[in-house]
């Protein structure tokens, strides 16, 4: 880590803390392949990224059941409800928990003495249910969405709002993120970044490169911890 220790750190919410994986059985439910979470999520990033690039928003619910009709209605001999099965896959992301890692890796970051944060392109509602879940949504300083700046990561606006929010400059705070876009992003307004692999092997070449990696929270939490004066 640089001589220059991060003030704050902040946190992508989706796949980075949440574990997405259970939306699978979500699609399996109505009768669609859960493979498609796949398919679908990035579709729901796309036309997220789309229409900041474009000047436009919305918010991700919104864009989140906009594809999943879509996609249903595409979907050879699947004849179901698809407001309907919109809703029940929707409805997953209260239920869903954070990877195994988080917790214990909040506690020792909290303790080490970073301040913590959160900046998601879903909701703050959605982000205080899995922290509180999770028994850590105390150990956040705060929590924001795409909704303030009303613009999606990765544009620079979205991460300048966050630190924004607790008083710090871009430079004092470090991205944590499981994907590649998130750090390229964050990077390039001004931010540190570390990229949690959690299991990836490749970043991409074309993006700006992490500054720092781990496996997952656990490990950048013994890092961070070790380097804390």
């Amino acid at each position: 880590m640089p001589a220059d220790r991060p003030q704050v750190l902040v946190f992508d919410v989706n796949e980075t803390l949440s574990d997405l994986t259970p939306l699978r059985a979500r699609f399996e439910d109505i009768g669609a392949p859960g493979h498609l979470l796949a398919t679908w999520f990035a579709g729901v990033l796309r036309d997220g990224f789309a229409l900041t690039a474009a000047g436009g928003y919305a918010d991700f619910t919104s864009i989140a059941h906009d594809g999943l009709q879509a996609m249903l209605s595409r979907l050879t001999g699947w004849a179901g409800d698809g407001e309907a099965a919109a809703r029940h896959i929707l409805d997953g992301f209260a239920h869903l928990d954070v990877h195994p890692d988080v917790p214990d890796g909040v506690v020792k970051l909290s303790e080490a003495g970073y301040r913590l944060t959160a900046m998601t392109n879903g909701s703050v509602a959605m982000t205080e249910r899995l922290l509180d879940k999770a028994g850590v949504l105390h150990r956040f300083e705060a929590l924001s969405d795409v909704s303030g700046p009303r613009c999606w990561k990765p544009a620079p606006a979205a991460y300048h709002y966050a630190v924004e929010r607790v008083g710090v400059r871009p430079d004092q705070a470090l991205m944590v993120a499981a994907h590649p876009w998130d750090i390229d992003g964050a990077q390039r307004a001004g931010l540190d970044g570390t990229w949690l692999r959690r299991g990836a092997s490749v970043y991409p070449r074309a993006m700006t490169p992490p500054n720092h990696a781990a496996e997952d929270l656990q490990e950048l939490a013994d890092t961070l911890a070790a380097a804390r004066p």
